[in-house]
């Protein structure tokens, strides 16, 4: 871990992986600008123990310099030093997707590190999945197996058309998996064959695609799209259109908490935030408004009024 941070009141855990990893001088030189002290990953794991680290010493505001992933970590670094209450998450954009960073109206680098200059603060859910956490979205089925497969030189090279092309390609051969999903506060029960389920906290899959979620409800929005007869997805389906509302059998409800069983041997893989981790059952619970974090312009804390 490479690292110039002392005792700051402001801390940048940097990805240099992330996205195409040209971002890295940038980021130095508006540091050194801001003047906010800036920790270096080396390998994986690294946000977790820099944030942690910089939490310790005293930092009140850590921006997270990557995708999802770094995000994850930098807020698993912070919650592992019990700082919620005292420190600020903002995010430098420099992933692939990026899907978080637009969830909360951060336009880019620059406007990442604006905001965490002296942005809006809003105090937003998290989602914890044992002893996982998620801050955007919680997903198992074709998507999480796609985005297992998404390689670092496919997402360099192609950037956010890496993930359809990896989920273009897993759909040949993927099986649907038989899954039962308990919504305990709601008293829903869902059995079936799935493709997808979606559970999101700041992100939300309505038709047409994804978008921002109502991250302070204290509720996941989750979508459950159904294997369809004669591989109708695969044959008909291009990706826009399956999360277009395309499909017949989709299911969505809102919940606080949800339990997913796996209906067969073998575990299934699930992504947090991008993260991967296989499980053959998994309960999910919303932690409520426990997360600050800085917000652009074009935030809405309640997107659906």
């Amino acid at each position: 871990m490479t690292e110039d941070v002392g005792t700051s009141d402001c801390v940048l855990v940097v990805n240099p992986e992330s996205g195409n990893g040209e971002h890295v001088e940038t980021i130095r030189e508006l540091a050194a600008e801001y003047g906010f002290a800036v920790a270096v990953s080396e390998e994986a794991g690294d946000p977790v123990s820099l944030a942690r680290r910089a939490a310790d010493d005293g930092a009140t505001r850590i921006g997270a310099c990557g995708g999802d992933g770094t995000i994850n970590e930098v807020v698993r670094g912070i919650d592992a030093a019990d700082a919620f209450d005292r420190v600020t998450l903002g995010v430098i954009p420099s992933g692939t997707g990026n899907n978080f960073a637009g969830n909360v109206g951060v336009e880019g680098i620059e406007h990442g590190f604006e905001l965490l200059a002296e942005g809006e603060t809003r105090r937003i859910d998290l989602g914890t999945a044992g002893e996982k956490l998620f801050v955007n979205s919680c997903i198992c089925g074709l998507t999480a197996d796609a985005s297992g497969k998404t390689s670092s030189d496919l997402k360099g090279r192609f950037g956010p058309l890496a993930y359809v092309f990896s989920t273009l390609e897993t759909m040949t051969d993927f099986e649907a998996i038989p899954l039962h999903v308990h919504a305990e506060d709601e008293g829903v029960l869902w059995d079936g064959d799935a493709m997808f389920v979606l559970i999101g906290n700041a992100r939300s899959f309505p038709a047409g695609g994804g978008g921002q979620g109502n991250a302070e409800d204290g509720k996941f929005e989750v979508t459950i799209i159904e294997d369809a007869p004669t591989n109708q997805l695969v044959r008909d389906a291009t990706v826009d259109r399956l999360l277009g509302g395309e499909v017949a059998s989709i299911s969505r409800l809102t919940t606080s908490s949800l339990t997913v069983d796996v209906r067969r041997e073998k575990p299934v893989s699930f992504s947090f935030d991008g993260e991967m981790a296989s499980f053959q059952s998994l309960s999910c619970r919303v932690r409520p408004r426990t997360l600050s974090v800085r917000v652009g312009e074009s935030y809405r804390p309640a997107p659906d009024a």
